[in-house]
């Protein structure tokens, strides 16, 4: 059984601190075995270490894609006439693959350095003691501010510590909600392949051709009105995915998906479809698209359980490989958010040419819910094992009936006692 830890980081951001927050564990049975409230403190450095990520990262994603070199060596500081140290400002043309790297480095640093802050630092040694670095530890973050859901939580220090761990992000005001069972005995993907210019997205859909028990609807570049009617559909869906062109608004709060070269669609225009299908199973929604935490966004606020979106813009094969390695760790057997951990992790494998690959996936999720398995989206499930505590004492066996045993004792002292008499009578025995 897994653990559950929230962290609810309430009101407040990174440049003014957040004064309440609130960390809890509980296990599946969704009982808080223990809760803490603490504070941290302003960091401001950490999102501006952010920013410069974001935009070494887009630099090498569009010189990448224009087939620009990129320089292996960091970019040199100048001084200006007066003599004063100037950072060179990085340009499609001159990027720096160690800037990029180190700057990630030190973003690291401020994240531990930010989380092993005096008013917080008790909240991991209490972790520490109550959690288990064998188990699977379900983390989630509960915030409503866009800067913190961009972090990639996972470089924090406790994910290295706990190699079962993996992080979400959830809105703080959740929904435990209800869905249908699925009869079918087969895993349904509703499979929605959009625009593909300039993209590949016959490799996603060889993917999901592969799969064992599963039942895949492909819809290639459609119409909004087949999209509608898909997601409506009796028998409901449990997984929904989506290859293809997608951008988040300037405000961080919206997403859009395009359909085709001439429509685009946003998850508002999709919201009672999506609400319908939810209540007949929808569990897993998957975004294997650029820049997807606009849509994640609005995703959760219908909430539906579990998502995969691309924090940035993703090239073709990242989002290929991502996909490839989560269908293969999940339906093999592994949970959802350990599928998504290995998948993200072995992304490192191809960072030689596709920089800052494995911090582009994120996963949204309901804390309500408990995360799908693959055999459970077929509607098989092995209930858990109860408690040790809850487990009944064992009822004894019968103890052999005590009758026979005392006829043979009372027998034989009866023989020994005449064998005695018998002896005294003869004068052997004084």
């Amino acid at each position: 059984m897994s653990e559950l830890v929230t962290l609810n980081l309430g009101n407040g951001d990174l440049q003014t601190g957040f004064p309440s927050v609130i960390v809890q564990l509980q296990s599946q049975r969704q009982t808080v075995d223990w809760q803490l409230t603490r504070s941290l403190p302003a960091q401001p450095t950490i999102i501006e270490l952010y920013r410069r990520w974001q935009l070494l990262y887009e630099l090498l994603y569009e010189a990448r894609s224009i087939g620009e070199l990129l320089v292996d060596e960091p970019l040199r500081k100048k001084q200006d006439d007066e003599g004063i140290i100037i950072d060179p400002e990085p340009n499609v043309n001159r990027v720096s693959v160690i800037d990029f790297y180190e700057v990630g480095q030190e973003l690291k640093k401020q994240i531990d350095r930010w989380l092993d802050a005096e008013e917080f630092s008790d909240i991991y040694r209490q972790l520490q003691q109550r959690l288990d670095r064998n188990q699977e530890i379900r983390f989630i973050i509960q915030t409503e501010n866009n800067e913190l859901r961009q972090l990639p939580w996972y470089i924090w220090r406790f994910f290295e510590d706990y190699p079962y761990a993996e992080v979400s992000i959830s809105p703080p005001n959740i929904d435990g909600g209800t869905t249908a069972e699925n009869d079918t005995a087969q895993v349904r993907i509703l499979a929605i392949l959009g625009d593909s210019s300039d993209i590949n997205i016959e490799v996603d859909k060889d993917s999901l051709k592969n799969l064992p028990d599963a039942q895949t609807v492909f819809l290639v570049e459609p119409q909004r009105q087949e999209v509608n009617e898909q997601l409506w559909a009796q028998q409901g869906w449990d997984i929904l995915f989506f290859a293809g062109h997608s951008v988040t608004q300037a405000d961080g709060e919206t997403g859009c998906i395009y359909l085709n070269s001439t429509e685009s669609l946003t998850i508002e225009q999709l919201s009672k479809a999506l609400k319908e299908a939810i209540k007949r199973g929808l569990q897993i929604a998957i975004f294997n698209s650029c820049d997807g935490l606009g849509l994640a966004r609005q995703l959760a606020d219908l909430q539906i359980p579990q998502m995969i979106v691309m924090r940035e813009p993703v090239p073709d094969k990242v989002a290929q490989e991502f996909l490839r390695y989560f269908l293969q760790e999940f339906a093999g057997g592994c949970s959802f958010n350990l599928a998504v951990r290995r998948a993200r992790e072995r992304l490192q494998g191809i960072e030689d040419k596709f920089p800052g690959a494995s911090w582009l996936p994120v996963t949204f999720e309901n804390p309500a819910v408990v995360p799908p398995t693959w055999e459970g989206l077929r509607g098989y499930s092995i209930p858990p094992a109860p408690p040790v505590e809850e487990k009944p004492n064992p009822i004894p066996p019968p103890l052999p009936s005590k009758v026979p045993a005392l006829l043979t004792i009372s027998f034989i002292s009866v023989a020994v006692t005449i064998l005695l008499m018998a002896v005294r009578s003869l004068g052997i025995l004084q």
